[in-house]
Parts: structure tokens; C-alpha cells; sequence
């Protein structure tokens, strides 16, 4: 008699490797530097329609709601607001928006489909349970 033992890891579908937002910090009242664990690809990590941002009010830069799905409809626009590199890491970037970030309200920065530098295809998110993602405007 023969037993097959499955372990979870076998079960998980596994994700290719991505970079993994450490931190969302605002840095001026329409800025936020975003910091990744891992080198990220250029034309990924500075196309703002990769990102949105959450919030328990719909105001200021806010794309989504609280209970509001991400779609590429509410995604980030490029009327609303650009990246760009904060330095030659490419590991740090300067989100800047056209207004400012309502000063109380609390915001929650969602990357998605940032590749690792010289990698394309990552459909999944960008943050993970040890993200600094979230920020209270000022």
C-alpha cells in the first residue's frame, strides 16, 4: 500500500518573484516616497496606473474607497498624479500628486504589477502582511 503525503507548500501556487513595498511615507502634503525590498523595473514601478490608494474618505488623492475592489477603472490616472525614481536604487520612488493629501485622513498606498528589474508578467500586488503601507495625511 502506497501513501501520498501533500504538504501545503506542494498545494500553494507559487508567485514569481516580485518587489514588495516596505514603506509608504509621506514626505510633502502631495508626495509620498514609496520604498521596495527589491530592485524594481523602470517601466513598472513609474507607471501610476500600477497604483492606488485607499482611504477611509474619497477625498484628496484618494482612488478607492474602503470596501471598493481595484479595477483598472480606479486605478491611479495620469491626470491625477506621476512617479518617478527618488534615487538610482530603483528601489525608491516619488509619487506626487496634483492636490494634496487631506490632512487626518488615513490612506493606504496599493501597488500592483511591479516587476523586479528586467522582468515582465508579475499580475499580482505588490505589499505583503509586513508592509508600512498605510499613512495618516498631514
Amino acid at each position: 500500500m502506497f501513501m501520498f503525503f501533500h504538504t501545503d507548500r506542494q498545494m500553494m501556487p507559487t508567485m514569481p518573484p516580485h518587489p514588495i513595498l516596505l514603506e509608504a511615507r509621506q514626505v510633502a502634503s502631495n508626495q509620498i516616497l514609496l520604498t521596495y525590498d527589491k530592485r524594481a523595473d523602470i517601466a513598472s514601478a513609474t507607471n501610476v496606473s500600477n497604483y492606488w490608494i485607499r482611504s477611509n474618505m474619497a477625498v484628496g488623492i484618494a482612488s478607492v474607497g474602503m470596501k471598493d475592489a481595484l479595477t483598472a477603472e480606479n486605478a491611479i490616472r495620469p491626470d491625477m498624479a506621476m512617479i518617478t525614481p527618488a534615487d538610482n536604487s530603483m528601489m525608491r520612488f516619488t509619487l506626487t500628486f496634483r492636490v494634496n493629501a487631506m490632512s487626518g485622513v488615513m490612506y493606504t498606498v496599493l501597488p500592483c504589477f511591479v516587476n523586479l528589474e528586467g522582468m515582465t508578467g508579475y499580475r499580482g500586488e505588490n505589499w505583503g502582511p509586513f508592509s508600512k503601507n498605510m499613512f495618516i495625511g498631514m
